[in-house]
């Protein structure tokens, strides 16, 4: 079985009202592939409900990790970016990966956090169209594309485009994206 990201730790942010399938289809597929998920919420041992009521146990608090333990950042959508990006600790999670060159992956509402953290001006993006204003008026570069992957920025619009999405995360953890 082919396993490319061996020995590669992503994190993954977790929350109230998280989106189900944009927690479970990337994680699921990146530990498909040999990479270690730890899913870090604002408490270590809770158990976080889903936008559509699929449980998510985080593994650590999000206070108790830095960006150099990990490989890349997955960012999912639904309600929880909306209370979690204004949690300081998790926007200098996210400019430690970013400065660092390090995969910060958001789907849907996700690209909120990347958007608070102010690392996403002159990048190119795609998210909720409902978010769409909130990304240009951040300085990112809007594309209406399934996947857009932006050196080592991936992002997508919505659950439809999951497959996609998981596409270019593995690109970026492996080659480096483009």
């Amino acid at each position: 079985m082919d396993r490319p990201l061996e020995n590669k730790r992503i994190l993954s942010f977790v929350g109230d009202i998280y989106e189900d399938l944009e927690l479970w289809y990337p994680k699921l597929r990146m530990i498909e592939a040999g990479a270690q998920v730890v899913v870090a919420g604002p408490e270590a041992g809770v158990t976080y409900a889903g936008k559509n009521g699929y449980p998510c146990q985080s593994d650590t608090s999000y206070h108790d990790v830095t960006a150099a333990e990990f490989d890349g950042l997955l960012v999912p959508g639904g309600f929880m970016p909306d209370k979690l990006r204004r949690e300081a600790k998790v926007l200098e999670l996210v400019r430690e990966f970013d400065a660092a060159g390090k995969l910060i992956a958001a789907i849907c509402h996700g690209g909120w956090i990347p958007i608070s953290a102010g690392v996403y001006k002159g990048v190119r993006v795609t998210g909720s169209p409902g978010i769409k204003d909130d990304l240009v008026n951040a300085g990112a570069e809007w594309e209406d594309a399934a996947c857009v992957v932006d050196g080592h920025h991936v992002s997508s619009r919505k659950p439809d485009d999951l497959p996609e999405f998981c596409r270019g995360m593995l690109a970026v953890l492996v080659d480096g994206g483009s």
